[in-house]
């Protein structure tokens, strides 16, 4: 089956490279680990869609020797027809690209910010010995949130004077803004967490000051070595995975995590805490000053050569985030 060609429109994202390295023989003496000479590049995709998007893969031959039975393998998302699947390329000289072709068939774009990824995998005899490399790429229809401020839904601070409208924990208990304020966090002002200067929500006590995190995408631009989350958790399981995106099209994701925002060790999920306030505003009012309610920061370590797209949080509503920044 082929399809016939439309014309595409410019790529948004750039490639991801991604090569699997061999693994060592039972027995053998320990040796230094090469990288893998083996390196697979996905062409950029169109996803202005009904169409049909032309799709070139191209396998580049690192090593000093030829690779022989070089088979391509394209796949989409889910649904998105390929055509074909597999092309077999055969033998590639030492240094030398390989290309496959292949045709996709692009439904039409739906409203909203959506991430496609679409992945190709090389397999081979001779070359780097590696037997396998592989890619993925993902391309972007849509706009993330200009700012994790778009995404604010929860009231997690509430003045002494007014408790009602505060819900962090689903009970409707929020934290003291007073009781903040005496340990430094105040609307609009600076917070120092592992090495960035993040931005306390700058709103009133009583209206929405942070996101539960569901894999809302929001825009963070610029470089630096690590993004940083500042909130707290619900519950003792508030993790989840962190990606980032950098404006080339290359990713990096991580484990973040936040401790209950009283009851759990304030190193949990390798957090740090940031700020500690006495008590919590009840819907009856101030109480519980015989207890700690806390902040943390948890960050995702990032490449400072390339500049930072957007991040897509976490898929746990039990982690809120107030802020996240670049340190």
């Amino acid at each position: 089956m082929r399809f016939s060609s439309l014309t595409r429109g410019a790529a948004v994202l750039a490639v991801v490279g991604l090569a699997l390295t061999t693994g060592q023989a039972a027995g053998a003496a320990p040796t230094a680990t090469a990288e893998p000479a083996a390196t697979v590049a996905i062409s950029p995709i169109s996803l202005d869609g009904p169409a049909i998007a032309d799709v070139t893969v191209t396998v580049t031959n690192g090593s000093a020797a030829r690779m022989r039975d070089l088979v391509v393998a394209f796949r989409g998302p889910v649904g998105w027809q390929v055509a074909p699947s597999r092309v077999e390329v055969g033998a590639v000289r030492a240094g030398q690209p390989a290309r496959a072709t292949f045709q996709l068939r692009v439904p039409e774009e739906r409203t909203g910010f959506f991430l496609r990824t679409f992945s190709a995998t090389a397999t081979y005899k001779g070359g780097d010995g590696a037997g396998t490399a592989s890619t993925t790429r993902t391309e972007r229809t849509g706009d993330p949130l200009g700012s994790l401020a778009e995404a604010y839904s929860n009231v997690g601070v509430t003045s002494e004077a007014d408790t009602a409208p505060g819900d962090y924990d689903g009970d409707g208990n929020s934290f003291s803004a007073e009781k903040l304020a005496d340990v430094g966090v105040v609307p609009g002002g600076a917070v120092e967490a592992l090495g960035a200067t993040l931005t306390w929500p700058d709103v009133a006590p009583g209206t929405p000051d942070n996101v539960p995190s569901a894999g809302q995408a929001v825009e963070l631009d610029g470089t630096g070595e690590r993004v940083v989350l500042l909130g707290s958790g619900l519950g003792n399981g508030a993790t989840g995975t962190l990606t980032v995106y950098y404006t080339d099209g290359t990713s990096t994701s991580g484990q973040v995590g936040f401790p209950n925002w009283s009851f759990q060790d304030a190193g949990a999920h390798g957090a740090t805490l940031v700020a500690s306030s006495t008590g919590r505003n009840r819907p009856s009012g101030y109480g519980d000053a015989a207890y700690q309610y806390r902040v943390f920061a948890h960050s995702v370590a990032v490449d400072p050569a390339r500049t930072v797209d957007f991040v897509v949080l976490p898929a746990n509503a039990n982690l809120r985030v107030f802020a996240l920044g670049l340190g």
